[in-house]
């Protein structure tokens, strides 16, 4: 009769047990449908502004995901607000890569007004410098080699600049201003080897 009462005693909280867990398993579900919903919303920014943010949330609700799917409902649970936290963080990190962005690209677009009018001149004088020293047989402040250097560094803009331009009719507006600047300061060398003052 004893042991009887022992085995019952023992269903009867095997019973609660999984009772408990039951009652856990439609929170839990909820709050993973819900971290994923909020996730959806903000993941393919992510990707672009806050990679390695995403992939710490990812990481997370992976591993919560694996508890649920081991039933261990509890630890799902106490696991969402830390998750919660981590998602909202990685919003702020997405509307401050955004605003960086277009700020970033504010500031080509006024760079490369400036740029796109210094540099053809910059490059056009240049020619016109290394077309008249290329003439004459003798030349005091300018070396043969300083004037194949220039030459070199001459075609190098050329070419670096008509890459600037294709990325701009891209749409590439930072890339474009990046490579404009690239130029513009290997105009500054070359000038100084072709012993060039400032305008």
């Amino acid at each position: 009769m004893q042991i009887s009462k022992v085995f019952l005693a023992l269903a009867a909280t095997s019973l609660l047990v999984m009772g408990g867990c039951a009652q856990q398993k439609a929170p839990a579900n909820k709050a993973l449908d819900a971290i994923e919903a909020s996730l959806k919303d903000v993941r393919d920014d992510a990707a672009k502004y806050a990679p390695d943010g995403l992939k710490g949330v990812e990481s997370q609700l992976a591993r919560l995901k694996e508890s649920y799917d081991k039933k261990e409902y509890d630890n799902v649970l106490a696991g969402t607000p830390q998750l919660e936290k981590a998602v909202a963080s990685l919003k702020d990190a997405v509307a401050s890569g955004k605003e960086h962005a277009r700020r970033a690209l504010a500031s080509a677009k006024t760079e490369w007004e400036s740029l796109n009018t210094e540099v053809p001149v910059m490059v056009e004088s240049i020619e016109t410098r290394v077309d008249e020293l290329s003439k004459k047989k003798i030349r005091f402040k300018v070396s043969k080699e300083e004037l194949e250097s220039a030459k070199s560094g001459l075609e190098w803009m050329k070419s670096e600049w008509a890459a600037a331009t294709a990325a701009l009719n891209d749409g590439n507006q930072i890339e474009a201003s990046e490579k404009a600047k690239a130029v513009k300061a290997k105009g500054e060398e070359v000038k100084k080897t072709l012993g060039m003052k400032e305008a």
